[in-house]
């Protein structure tokens, strides 16, 4: 039996996700602050900024009072840009106040409280079931019908099994996790990896350091995650090594795309300007930066990703600073009595 869902804005994973609950025999009904965006969606039945090409039903309904989209609805799925995340949730709190269950589809981690997202929901939603829909999902395929396969993560096993449900589909498969801390992180932090990806792409380097850069990158992403008290296996998974090799070789990635840019010495600004969409690698590398001093975590790709973005470093000087750190085993240990 079909669901009535709210769904929290509407650029591309926002109209995906609608598209995805609609094709599924869910009654749907996007909300955007954003008059032009609700017009454009209910005249043109297109997203034509993120989605071109791809038609809307006309059944998918947009709408900028907030009140009247979460009417009677069985649940929220969340897409907005990460750091919209509380104010989003107040507005749930504010209109809402009933609602059984949040699903959050957007990564990241909160600059400021360095909370992941479903830390913040619950912390405005005390009551409320939350879950997180994660994995290697770009909203241009998603919304094609292109087969992709995510993971429905809740500490509340029946929360992510209800999204699995809601989701599940031909095109669309869903596996459940009750780790939604190593879930977050991996979809959160792979996106700094996928900024020094672009970075390296930009610079003119090849496979061979994309590939480096992606393997000790993962590394970090579950030194950070197991600190946090993620399960490692977790950063096996789709939402760990998946999103993260999606996220550094695709041009749908506006993370890697920013990152050429920077790498072909436009500065920050003006790389976030061309991309022209919000970059969340860039507002997680602080909270993540902060995180491994926090919890003593070696993150030296992600220190050299700060020093890039917040204090002007020169981008081929920060490989040549990854590729001189001292000698070191890759398997931790280190004995350097050997032979000679």
């Amino acid at each position: 039996m079909g669901k009535k869902i709210m769904v929290i804005g509407a650029g591309g994973m926002s109209t995906a996700v609608s598209l995805l609950l609609h094709s599924n025999g869910h009654s749907v009904k996007m909300w955007t602050p954003f008059r032009e965006e609700a017009d454009m969606i209910n005249t043109l039945h297109e997203q034509v900024q993120r989605l071109p090409g791809v038609k809307i039903p006309e059944a998918i309904v947009c709408t900028t009072d907030f009140e009247e989209a979460a009417r009677d609805c069985d649940a929220i799925v969340m897409a907005p840009p990460a750091q919209k995340t509380r104010e989003n949730a107040r507005r749930i709190a504010e209109y809402k106040k009933d609602v059984k269950l949040v699903i959050t589809c957007s990564k990241g981690i909160e600059e400021g409280t360095r909370m992941i997202l479903s830390e913040v929901i619950r912390q405005e939603l005390p009551d409320t079931r939350v879950a997180v829909l994660s994995g290697p999902s770009h909203a241009e395929e998603m919304a094609r019908g292109i087969p992709t396969v995510v993971v429905a993560a809740s500490e509340d096993k029946d929360a992510a099994l209800f999204a699995q449900d809601l989701f599940m589909s031909p095109n669309f498969r869903v596996y459940t996790n009750t780790d939604i801390v190593g879930v977050e992180l991996g979809g959160a932090l792979k996106n700094i990896i996928a900024l020094c990806a672009g970075i390296s792409d930009g610079l003119g380097f090849g496979d061979n350091t994309k590939a480096a850069l992606m393997t000790r990158g993962m590394l970090e992403i579950s030194r950070l995650g197991i600190a946090m008290g993620a399960r490692p296996e977790t950063f096996a998974g789709l939402t760990g090594i998946g999103d993260l090799i999606v996220t550094c070789t695709s041009m749908h990635s506006r993370n890697r795309r920013a990152g050429i840019l920077i790498g072909k010495g436009k500065s920050v600004e003006e790389a976030l300007e061309e991309v022209g969409m919000v970059v969340e690698g860039v507002s997680t590398v602080k909270p993540a930066y902060e995180l491994s001093k926090e919890k003593s975590v070696s993150m030296p790709i992600t220190e050299e990703a700060y020093n890039v973005l917040f204090r002007g470093k020169d981008p081929r000087q920060a490989v040549t600073d990854l590729m001189l750190r001292d000698r070191k085993s890759e398997t931790g240990i280190d004995d350097r009595e050997g032979w000679f």
